[in-house]
């Protein structure tokens, strides 16, 4: 299993309603995408941080990544919410242990 994690900075003039927006529209529609298993996204509690927005998708393999990331939804959030907003991201991308079972970790 894959976690594809994003942190991004806000363009200055994002306020809070953007902020808001931003969680609730990554929700919305990454959630739509087929391949996607869980989403998580959220503000961060640290005021001060340059990182003031993620999110976070968990999918099966690379290959079911790279077809969530083309996928028509996606591409319609970090069209219209993403690129108009932010500055900067971070990307990273996570295997998860597929040795054990984590319900029993």
């Amino acid at each position: 299993m894959i976690h594809h994690v994003v942190f991004f900075q806000l363009k200055p003039e994002a306020d809070a309603a953007v902020l808001e927006t931003l969680v609730r529209s990554s929700r919305s529609l990454l959630l739509k995408i087929p391949e996607v298993l869980n989403v998580r996204s959220g503000r961060n509690v640290d005021p001060e941080s340059q990182w003031p927005f993620f999110f976070a998708i968990e999918v099966d393999s690379l290959q079911k990544l790279q077809v969530a990331l083309d996928d028509p939804f996606h591409l319609k959030f970090v069209e219209k919410f993403v690129r108009p907003n932010t500055s900067a991201h971070l990307a990273l991308d996570f295997e998860l242990d597929p040795s054990r079972s984590l319900k029993y970790s």
